[in-house]
């Protein structure tokens, strides 16, 4: 994600994380503090979203701020000596209740004791309609008010705008925006009157796609749980966090729309995975670390991975589906598939959660198609940045082939893992293919083009038994924090190209993306090449110079493990100069197009010179 662009926005306060010795696998005496403890402190989060911490705080129901990781140790609560709540400046609860209580009349005091007691310094300033005097103050004359800035935050990206602006600044959104109930197919541009002809007309638009209204003729499937919305940050920091419950609404809202689902795909049921499942991915540890959030009202891995205590169930549901849409896609009982999960997996690695990702779905599915009876399992990885889990949990896997395209630029994006010569270790060489991207603006084109000369040659001959696209949508033009230019068209082309591998056999799983309107238009383009439509072959494939230079770096690199790359790396060398040349016409063609001619300018000006000067004289007679 364009995590260099908001990273000031989430630095954590390192002086509210404090030391304590406390076990993350005694839970019966986490439930008991929390029970005694009520109270909830107020915590920032700024660090930059997707950048790791040394420290993991985490903050329960009992008010104290936790560091839980894969060490089983916790942090100390932020308490003073004399039991005393620490604010943000230094100064004690204590302190500056008995600072506010010196400057209150007795008995505006003697009245609102009883709350006092039972709310912090940080609740009452946040509660302070609770403290209005409801006597006679006339006699009072108070500071003058300080002016509150309104403001709202986008439905579509999050991004943040004041209140008089009707549409986006960012993403031209409208304020009211109907994207949650009719998903893509909503105007961005109108208010969302909810009105039945609105829906008509979306329905009577897509009619043609003659779905059945009966599901048992089906061909994909779609895991889908509702309980998975409950993951959600409890606390908003600075905006709304980018992995949020709305984007799996905005897809089924635009699947609805669509007639797709409910209609031409059947959903599957839901199921948690289970320890055991979970630990041929994990270590028991990190399994354990995911399950003590149930028993926290907020928590966090690292600064940007959040969890409440509905997150571990969703994550168990996420992968349960998973898991079984691989089983079922393998053994012929379901073509294809498409989970609709959050939250997202492929950052998860065996030890760690990170990058908004508690458990690896994809790794998942992968071993669970290998119990089912699937001898190789390839997963394709597009999601703008580079699965670091994944790669982890097969760097030394034969029987997985591990292709990520992301970007990198030179290990300053997000996660910073996944260069070129990453592929694999002890024995595993070449099953590990990371295509890292070196800037960002990346479209269709390189994209395709990579498909057509790296991913398609090394997975035909790998032959996968199934084939799992790890599916984030961040990439898609408008994303915030990707900053690509993907279209639902190159996503939708993609697809297609898989479908060719493992005889159909194709699971997509969701990943990131965190524009509305982009994931929701890309995902529902993805489900229809599911369902058997080919999509519109309108992509001119022209890669950028820096992308052929990707494509040939990776090639030079791993034809030393597929030798039938040797070839192709040879005839792209030879045509570098023509694809260098058409860049350029193509740059100055759109040069051409973007300045106008001079002559128009200063024909145009000199027009405007002449008839403000009164040198152009109107021929008053009729006819010359």
């Amino acid at each position: 994600m364009s995590f260099n662009s908001i990273a000031d926005d989430w630095d954590l306060d390192e002086g509210m994380i404090l030391a304590e010795n406390h076990h993350v696998n005694a839970p019966s005496n986490m439930v008991r503090e929390t029970v005694q403890m009520s109270r909830l402190t107020n915590r920032e989060a700024e660090n930059s979203l997707h950048k790791q911490s040394d420290q993991n705080p985490r903050q329960g129901r009992n008010g104290r701020c936790r560091n839980l990781g894969s060490n089983g140790t916790s942090s100390q609560p932020c308490y003073d000596e004399n039991d005393g709540e620490v604010n943000r400046s230094g100064i004690s609860t204590r302190d500056a209740s008995d600072n506010l209580n010196a400057n209150m009349q007795p008995d505006v005091i003697h009245k609102k004791a009883r709350q006092q007691k039972e709310m912090t310094f940080q609740d009452m300033y946040n509660n302070q309609d609770l403290f209005d005097d409801e006597d006679d103050d006339s006699d009072w004359e108070p500071a003058q008010e300080r002016v509150e800035i309104k403001k709202w935050f986008c439905t579509n990206c999050t991004m943040v705008n004041l209140d008089d602006t009707i549409h986006c600044d960012i993403c031209g959104e409208h304020k009211e925006s109907g994207i949650l109930r009719h998903g893509f197919f909503a105007s961005p541009f109108s208010q969302d009157v909810g009105s039945a002809e609105v829906e008509s007309e979306i329905k009577e638009r897509h009619r043609d796609l003659g779905c059945p209204i009966s599901t048992l003729n089906s061909s994909t499937a779609v895991g889908f749980d509702e309980r998975m919305l409950l993951h959600s940050e409890v606390e908003m920091k600075s905006h709304p966090h980018p992995e949020r419950p709305d984007r799996l609404r905005a897809i089924s809202a635009s699947l609805a729309t669509a007639g797709i689902f409910p209609g031409r795909c059947y959903p599957i049921s839901a199921r948690e995975i289970t320890q055991e499942e979970l630990k041929k991915v994990h270590s028991l540890e990190h399994i354990e670390a995911v399950e003590l959030t149930s028993h926290l009202l907020s928590s966090y891995f690292t600064p940007d991975t959040y969890a409440n205590e509905h997150s571990a169930c969703a994550a168990r549901l996420a992968a349960g589906l998973c898991a079984d849409l691989a089983t079922a896609i393998f053994s012929g009982r379901a073509k294809n598939g498409f989970a609709l999960v959050r939250p997202p997996g492929h950052h998860a690695g065996v030890r760690q959660a990170m990058g908004f990702c508690l458990h690896n779905n994809a790794a998942v599915a992968a071993l669970a198609a290998q119990v089912a009876g699937a001898k190789k399992v390839l997963i394709v990885d597009w999601d703008v940045h580079h699965g670091n889990g994944t790669q982890e949990i097969f760097d030394q896997n034969k029987s997985v082939l591990y292709i990520s395209l992301h970007r990198h630029e030179g290990g300053k994006f997000y996660p910073g893992t996944g260069a070129a010569h990453e592929v694999g270790t002890m024995g595993a060489e070449g099953y590990c293919v990371n295509i890292p991207w070196s800037r960002g603006g990346v479209g269709d084109n390189d994209y395709v083009f990579a498909f057509q000369h790296v991913v398609l040659p090394i997975a035909s001959e790998f032959a996968p038994d199934l084939t799992i696209i790890s599916a984030g949508f961040d990439a898609a033009r408008g994303d915030p924090l990707g900053c690509c230019d993907v279209t639902p068209a190159g996503y939708a082309q993609m697809t297609q190209m898989l479908t060719a591998l493992s005889g159909g056999k194709l699971l997509v799983i969701l990943e990131g993306g965190y524009n509305l309107r982009s994931i929701s238009s890309s995902a529902t383009a993805v489900i229809k090449v599911l369902l058997g439509e080919i999509p519109e072959c309108g992509l001119d494939i022209l890669p950028s110079k820096a992308g052929v230079q990707t494509v040939l770096e990776v090639l030079q690199i791993q034809m030393n493990f597929w030798p039938t790359l040797g070839p192709r790396f040879s005839d792209l060398q030879s045509q570098w100069g023509t694809y260098c040349l058409k860049n350029k016409k193509k740059h100055i063609k759109k040069r051409r197009l973007a300045v106008a001619p001079l002559w128009w300018k200063w024909g145009r000006k000199s027009l405007l010179y002449h008839l403000l000067n009164g040198h152009l004289h109107v021929n008053q007679r009729g006819g010359d």
